[in-house]
Order: C-alpha cells, then structure tokens, then sequence
C-alpha cells in the first residue's frame, strides 16, 4: 500500500457563531489525488487552509509523514521546512503573481528562499519545461501571460520545493474550458512523474471527475459522503451529493426540480438538528 502523507484528524474551525469546519477527517496517500467538493460556505477552503497553515484549527490534528503540522514553530529553518511539504496554487494566478516580476524572478525568489547558496539556473528551466512554459516566457510579466499561462508559473512556484502535497483551491475555475482540459493533463503528467500527491478542493464535479481517485462532499462544515471517485458520483448515497450532481445542466435539466430539492433538504436538515 502506498504511503499515507497527509492524516488530517477530528479538525474543527469556528468564526464567531458559524461552525465553518465541524469534526473533518480524511487521508491522502503520497501520490494520490483526493477532492474535497461543495458549494460556497461548505467549508471545503478554510479546510485546504488549515492544511497548508494559513489557518490554525481550534481543535484537531494534521499530520504530514507523521509530524504534526497543528502546533506552532521555532525558527526561520523549521518555518521553511514545514512551508516546503505543503504547498497551494490558488484560484486567480494574476492575484497570487508579483506583476511587477518577471516568471524567472519570480522562481528564482522562491528558490532563493527554501535553496541559498545554489546555481538555480538548471532548475529554472527544468521547471519552464515541467510545466510546458518555453524559454520566451521567462523574461515575462504576468500580465503579459494568458490565464493559462499564468497558471502555469503558480503552479511551477509550487512545485519548486518539491512538496510533497499540492494543495489546488478552484485551481482551473477562472479558465476557459479549452485552457482548463491543458492544465489538468499537466497536473496529472507531473503527479504520474514526481509522485506528488493533490488536494483538489472544487465545486466541478467533472473536475473531480477527471483528476481525483478519491473525493469527499463537504456541507455546512461537514463531510456527509466519501469514497472512491467512481463509486461516489456514480452511485451517490447522500442526499447532498445527489443534488450536486442533479444541479449540473444538461438536456431535460429542470431548475425549478433542483430548487425544490434544495429546500427540502434544507428543511430535513433542520430538523434533525432540532430533534
């Protein structure tokens, strides 16, 4: 059996009076692709958060190769350390890029930071090569990319540390979707070469579909359905995950039938938690 990289345990996050994470618990096995899907406000971002660090749990644990990632860190070398297992490519690329740096500045920063000391030239350009950028685009601003392009250098930053995990947050949603199918064949290019393993966290089940051996449904904090990809959105046995998949149009596609669904389990919701 492959290696469990990421062990994430009874994780809770609360604002306020809204119970954003309530009791998450799930695995992924190094090179493996897990999704989390949910609508907005499923808590499926705040969890992918916790993961990377960018949030701290009010209670639970995470663990990658088995070291907790809860507690706090001593040092600029732990800090990086840590920050190199997990790394996290965001929906929007334009707003996770310097546009005043150019794509090899920008690599060779992230390099700098984790690798002092080393001639990055030989990895600059395995990393152009990794993820199908040519040698032109490395004297390029962002704003001189396209969206696909753009991408493309977040997800080779990440990758430049050689993390274990790569958390993507709606990763692909801000593309179109002739530029989405090209990067989700490169995410799975470079998981079949490096053995990375991916959190996907979307609201695309035909994301999740094509990219993920595993996948979890998250709603209103909570995960009510988990399995194998195939099995879950083939044969779904949550009432949520049958309405998510209902929802995604199609011919003979009744919205109003979708609404009506939506409230109801709205009220069936309510009271459970009532009774």
């Amino acid at each position: 059996m492959a290696e469990t990289i990421l062990e994430v345990s009874g994780v809770h996050r609360r604002y306020g009076s809204v119970q954003a994470v309530d009791d998450v618990s799930f695995s992924l096995a190094r090179g493996g692709s897990l999704g989390i899907v949910g609508e907005s406000g499923s808590g499926k971002t705040t969890t992918a958060r916790i993961v990377v660090g960018l949030e701290r749990a009010d209670a639970g644990d995470v663990r990658v190769r088995g070291r907790a990632r809860t507690g706090r860190v001593r040092g600029r070398s732990a800090r990086l350390a840590r920050a190199r297992e997990v790394q996290m490519v965001f929906q929007d690329p334009f707003l996770s890029l310097d546009p005043r740096v150019s794509v090899e500045a920008a690599l060779r920063e992230t390099l700098r930071l984790h690798i002092p000391g080393a001639d990055h030239s030989g990895r600059l350009a395995e990393l152009l090569d990794q993820v199908g950028l040519g040698a032109r685009a490395r004297d390029a601003l962002p704003r001189q990319l396209s969206g696909g392009q753009r991408q493309r250098v977040a997800i080779a930053r990440a990758l430049a540390v050689e993390p274990a995990i790569l958390v993507l947050d709606e990763a692909v949603a801000a593309l179109d979707v002739s530029v989405q199918a090209q990067i989700l064949n490169l995410l799975a290019d470079i998981r079949a070469e490096t053995g990375v393993g991916y959190l996907f966290i979307t609201h695309d089940l035909g994301v999740v579909r094509c990219v993920t051996d595993d996948v979890i449904v998250m709603r209103q904090g909570r995960i009510v359905e988990s399995g194998r990809t195939d099995q879950v959105l083939s044969a779904p046995q949550h009432p949520y995950t049958r309405l998510l998949l209902d929802s995604i149009p199609r011919p003979g596609w009744d919205p109003w039938a979708i609404a009506a669904a939506r409230r109801s389990l709205q009220v069936n919701c309510q009271q459970t938690v009532h009774n």
